[in-house]
């Protein structure tokens, strides 16, 4: 159920203005709770159906996906864990000018580099702007939100359908588009089912579950996935080893920190206050910032459901209030609900939301490019925390209500 809990919290941010925040796990990297291990690679390990050898690409730190090289293709695998089990979606990625190489049943076959892509969600735009192939997206879920400027230039001439969103997605138009791959995703142990008229027309839908990763670098090493669908993997194993380090010293300063305010994070949404559990990214990105956070020990990766009167003792005495939902002042919050006005991070001004970076169209960047960069995420919390640990700077994703 938390599961299905975080997936809506999320999606709310990505596609919808409301209430909720991304879900960060525990690593031994950053100092927090390790998640379960990777499963093995392919069902074919380390051999192809031709017999040749192959060579696993170095995953550091995601869970979700392996990916393993051949002369003329690379086998991705891709594992949806649920309560039931482990299942592993596998897709050939083929050199164009080769053909499909056998032994791999049911594999999806995918012909790259890729030249054009449906992504669903805002994060799958952010990934091809960090692999470089952000011009060859032909089709987004939704414009409501998108913030990427090069993007929305391309929006505007024409050059980008809008395909619509899970229970409202245009098979029809996406099968007139052709494009080589779609981007989209899945509930923890839900069916993919929904891809299941494109994939037989031959159009196929990488699931890519970068948001159920259980650290922040996990989740943005999901960039080599697209990587890997456009032959860039040279380029994007440099540019992420420099968000691994930087995000590796940040934390190593923020948990060093000797004082450790009490953070409490949201806004109650529908009579819950979804807040961050234990084993969540967000939990881990507090920890790393050098911040107490009372529900650091409950078990989960995704949201706790709370009512008002459990997060009530706390919120009264914790120093900061970060991830606000969309509230833009403190008057706005004052206006939600006036019980707020009692919190001590109200009274003393310490409120701090994530939407600096929110252009006319209602998008925010922190549920786009934020994805992959948590460095540039842990380095705002740790300047809002301990102002004294980093040279001071202006925050990126983050502001000071007032």
């Amino acid at each position: 159920m938390e599961g299905l809990l975080f997936y809506a919290t999320f999606y709310m941010n990505t596609g919808f203005r409301a209430a909720g925040t991304l879900i960060f796990v525990a690593c031994l990297f950053s100092g927090c709770r390790d998640g379960a291990g990777r499963p093995a690679g392919g069902a074919d390990g380390a051999h192809g159906g031709d017999g040749e050898v192959g060579k696993m690409e170095n995953i550091r730190y995601a869970k979700g996906f392996t990916i393993e090289r051949f002369s003329h293709y690379k086998l991705l695998s891709i594992f949806n864990r649920s309560a039931t089990g482990l299942d592993t979606l596998r897709y050939l990625l083929v050199e164009r000018g080769y053909p499909a190489p056998p032994g791999f049943a049911g594999a999806g076959v995918i012909r790259v580099p890729v030249q054009s892509m449906v992504a669903l969600f805002s994060i799958h735009v952010a990934e091809a702007h960090f692999a470089g192939i952000a011009d060859r997206i032909t089709g987004l879920g939704s414009f409501a939100y998108i913030y990427s400027p090069a993007v929305r230039r391309r929006i505007a001439e024409g050059k980008v359908r809008q395909v619509g969103l899970d229970g409202n997605l245009n098979i029809e138009l996406i099968l007139t588009m052709r494009p080589d791959v779609l981007i989209g995703t899945a509930n923890p142990g839900g069916p993919a089912g929904k891809y299941a008229a494109l994939i037989r027309a031959g159009i196929p839908a990488v699931i890519n579950n970068d948001w159920l990763e259980q650290t922040p670098l996990g989740r943005a090493e999901w960039v080599k996935v697209m990587a890997a669908l456009a032959d860039r993997e040279k380029e994007v194993d440099q540019k992420f080893d420099s968000v691994s380090a930087a995000y590796s010293e940040l934390a190593r300063v923020g948990r060093a920190a000797t004082q450790k305010p009490h953070v409490i994070i949201g806004l109650p949404f529908k009579g819950s206050w979804f807040m961050p559990a234990g084993e969540s990214y967000v939990a881990c990105l507090l920890h790393d910032a050098g911040a107490s956070y009372k529900w650091s020990d409950t078990r989960g990766t995704g949201s706790l459901a709370l009512d008002f009167e459990s997060v009530a003792p706390e919120a009264l005495t914790a120093a900061y209030w970060l991830d606000i939902g969309d509230a833009v002042s403190k008057a706005d919050i004052a206006a939600r609900d006036s019980r707020y006005t009692q919190f001590l991070a109200y009274k003393n001004g310490n409120l701090f939301n994530n939407n600096r970076q929110t252009d006319e169209n209602g998008a925010n960047d922190y549920w786009e490019s934020g994805g992959v960069s948590p460095d540039l995420i842990l380095a705002d919390m740790i300047r809002i925390l301990h102002p004294d640990l980093l040279p001071a700077q202006e925050l990126h994703y983050y502001k000071q209500l007032r």
